[in-house]
């Protein structure tokens, strides 16, 4: 296949805009009628994320097929709608006559065949994920919610336990079907590391505008019935190997992901008495959105291992750190650490830069990001078909706008430093709490 030629095809393609989608789907709906029961009712959401991403996928097969563990994801992922490898042939099919439609002669045998090869590494890497993890794993998991508690104006924690084992990784992600949205399928990262009685907790911002986001927040109730799917990322995790020193950056509800390593991280020094050392800052546009406070600042009392900074960068009378959290987060000291970034995708964008501008390598800066993306390019999106990120209810844009470097208003951040205070002599316990 030619790398070249099917980017420069889709380039092409994606200037008709919307109209791109509203042809696809046409296509599809009225030629494979069987497949619309697997799409939401709604396709307003749905719409132009599924193409997006299907296009920036298979025009960059040649790379992926080096690199299938995204596509495996995704597949094992997608068996929660019930797909079967002869509706493959029906999005592909689709997919190609699209590119007809909006290429005109251009799409003559040569690229065509480039295509058709494209789509078949992707199509059969994802068929034979599903194939394999059917052997070991269900669809998806039913899970009683246990409970919602309001804990903000616009934020839910919401308890979930799954009805049969339900094996995740902290740091991962999971997807949710509600009830009262069906087909709808939300990412939300769990908040805690497994625990025995097999709860999971989520945190769930309700987005003005979202289909899923608002229902959850004000009609899901303990009692009620949800499905889960397979857990999805790699890049948020904590490994045997991983860094010993760990700076990890969340803005709003993508504080979520890392409370879970942060429980795993506590395991991990009550066991042996020794892990990484954590600095963690939490960002938010106004101070009451720190929904965690409490539990953080007793954590950075209990734990020697670990510091919070909040950051707060709407609110021109708040008396700590004001500012971007990425902009703070590449004050710090960075030499021998590993940065985990986590929350919405401008948030994510903003602050790789601001970690790669103050000379943080890419190797040591970890985010996650569950579609294929061009090199280069930030991607902070959900899998296709275009559900939303993990922690919003929103479209999420194929590329990022590139984030201002504004310098942050207010004080400059106070020396709350772990490595700062371990310089000064300050003693790391070999047992913590």
């Amino acid at each position: 296949m030619d790398a070249q030629a099917l980017q420069r095809s889709w380039d092409q393609v994606t200037e008709h805009g919307e109209q791109v989608p509203l042809y696809f789907y046409s296509h599809l709906f009225v030629s494979y009628p069987e497949v619309r029961p697997m799409f939401p009712l709604s396709m307003a959401n749905q719409r132009d994320k599924f193409v997006g991403a299907l296009g920036r996928i298979v025009s960059h097969a040649d790379q992926i097929e080096h690199d299938a563990a995204f596509l495996q994801h995704l597949g094992r992922d997608h068996r929660k709608y019930a797909v079967l490898a002869e509706h493959y042939n029906a999005v592909g099919a689709s997919l190609c006559a699209t590119l007809m439609h909006f290429l005109g002669p251009e799409w003559d045998e040569e690229l065509a065949a480039h295509w058709t090869a494209a789509y078949q590494v992707v199509a059969r890497i994802m068929v034979e994920a599903a194939e394999d993890a059917s052997e070991s794993t269900p669809d998806w998991w039913d899970a009683d919610v246990l409970s919602a508690e309001r804990r903000t104006m616009d934020l839910t924690l919401l308890t979930v336990r799954p009805r049969r084992p339900f094996p995740f990784r902290p740091g991962q992600s999971i997807s949710m079907e509600i009830p009262q949205r069906p087909r709808q399928w939300r990412y939300f990262s769990p908040a805690n590391a497994p625990r025995a009685d097999g709860s999971i907790d989520l945190h769930v911002q309700q987005i003005d505008g979202g289909q899923v986001s608002p229902t959850v927040v004000r009609s899901l109730k303990a009692g009620d019935t949800v499905k889960l799917g397979a857990p999805v990322g790699e890049r948020l995790t904590l490994r045997d190997t991983a860094a010993r020193e760990l700076l990890l950056v969340a803005g709003g509800t993508g504080l979520a992901p890392l409370l879970a390593l942060l429980e795993q991280i506590d395991g991990e020094w009550h066991r042996s008495g020794n892990g990484p050392l954590v600095h963690l800052l939490h960002g938010v546009r106004m101070p009451w959105h720190l929904y965690d406070r409490p539990r953080l600042r007793e954590l950075a009392k209990t734990r020697s291992w670990f510091e919070y900074t909040e950051v707060v960068s709407d609110d021109p009378s708040y008396p700590g750190t004001r500012g971007k959290v990425g902009t703070v987060a590449a004050r710090q000291l960075l030499h021998g650490r590993t940065a985990m970034v986590c929350g919405g995708p401008q948030m994510v964008a903003h602050t790789l830069e601001r970690l790669a501008a103050a000379g943080m390598s890419p190797e040591h800066i970890k985010y996650e990001h569950f579609y294929y993306a061009a090199a280069g390019e930030h991607a902070a999106g959900p899998p296709l078909p275009g559900q939303e990120t993990p922690s919003e209810d929103q479209q999420t844009p194929s590329r990022l706008p590139t984030a201002d470097a504004a310098v942050d208003p207010g004080r400059d951040l106070p020396e709350a430093d772990p490595w700062a205070r371990r310089e000064r002599g300050l003693r790391v316990p070999r047992s913590a709490g």
